[in-house]
């Protein structure tokens, strides 16, 4: 393996616009990242599906037999 050409792989802080600290392992030296496990939607429970007609219902609908 060559000697000296790998970049330097450092702890950092992640740090979400929600506030949300996490600690990873980057080669960069600040991780700024817009949404996290504490603030999206899936993950707290506050997403809403709007779909109310199926996939196949409405590719049947679009495309079916008429």
């Amino acid at each position: 393996m060559k000697q000296d050409i790998h970049p330097t792989y450092n702890k950092v802080t992640a740090v979400c616009v929600c506030g949300n600290t996490i600690e990873t392992g980057s080669v960069l030296e600040s991780i700024n990242i817009e949404i996290c496990s504490a603030c999206h939607p899936f993950f707290t429970g506050q997403q809403k599906i709007i779909d109310t007609e199926g996939r196949v219902e409405k590719f049947n609908k679009r495309y079916g037999k008429k």
